[in-house]
């Protein structure tokens, strides 16, 4: 039996936006089933979509976020700017072909999608971002896949901060150094891949937490995402899925449940170290 979905909190950006905490992850997901996948979350209730350049499917958000019966500011878009765009020129380039295919008036977070360090660029891409914020083209700017030492870099080069840093993070990984480092300085951690691509949900500590709280495996690891702080982008392909993975606010896992989770620390990725790329 389904539950009354407890609505999304929204948390704030250091910009003085906000960011609705959990949100609907695209990546991989097929341009078929974007638009059909994106109106079943936003009816679930659902506010924040997460997309980007690499994902081929930019175009179906936005026919999506403009077929909604949701006022457009009701909304929270997010895109990124890929790899091979890295650069000034090129990030500016590539952040008018996503709004082309988007066609939305605005968009509400843009982010650098890797650093890249062996190339270099990614300074010279973050000015771009600061560039098209001062423009008022985006409303916030961010970057992913940053360890530490790339956001001091773009900080000390160009006086501007991040408010979100988009990072693979879950159980295995947790980031709690770079958790800690991003929030000293009011950036906000979020995390991609929240369920290590589904392949943490088969651990039995996992499944002993969903059995005493009943729940899922996978709503016991979101909602420790939450309680840590995080935004969190899941992906799924189903309506139930998708219902279930937003009914997380509505429990509390306790200080034993929290230990149980911390033991599942390994370090393994699911995605390529940024520092490798």
């Amino acid at each position: 039996m389904s539950r009354p979905t407890t609505p999304v909190p929204l948390v704030p950006l250091a910009d003085g936006t906000t960011v609705p905490q959990l949100g609907f992850g695209l990546y991989k997901v097929p341009t078929a089933d974007t638009v059909r996948l994106c109106l079943e979350a936003i009816d679930a209730g659902y506010r924040h979509l997460d997309t980007a350049a690499l994902y081929g499917n930019e175009r179906e958000v936005g026919e999506a976020v403009r077929s909604a019966p949701v006022p457009r500011d009701e909304l929270f878009v997010t895109s990124k700017v890929w790899k091979d765009d890295n650069g000034h020129d090129e990030t500016l380039r590539a952040f008018d072909k996503t709004m082309a295919r988007l066609s939305l008036d605005s968009l509400d977070l843009y982010l650098i999608h890797w650093p890249v360090p062996s190339t270099d660029r990614y300074v010279d891409t973050w000015r771009a971002l600061v560039r098209l914020q001062a423009e008022g083209r985006v409303r916030s700017i961010g970057v992913a896949n940053f360890h530490a030492h790339h956001i001091e870099r773009i900080v000390a080069e160009t006086g501007v901060t991040p408010v979100v840093n988009q990072v693979e993070l879950h159980p295995w990984l947790p980031q709690a150094a770079l958790r800690e480092f991003d929030a000293a300085r009011g950036i906000r951690t979020e995390a991609w891949s929240p369920l290590a691509r589904g392949r943490i949900l088969g651990d039995p500590v996992l499944d002993r937490l969903a059995a005493a709280h009943g729940r899922s495996p996978a709503q016991i690891v979101l909602r420790w995402h939450v309680q840590l702080g995080n935004i969190v982008i899941p992906k799924a392909s189903s309506p139930a899925r998708i219902r279930e993975n937003l009914d997380v606010f509505d429990f509390e896992l306790g200080a034993d449940d929290l230990a149980a989770i911390a033991t599942l620390e390994s370090g393994e990725r699911t995605g390529r170290d940024p520092d490798l790329d």
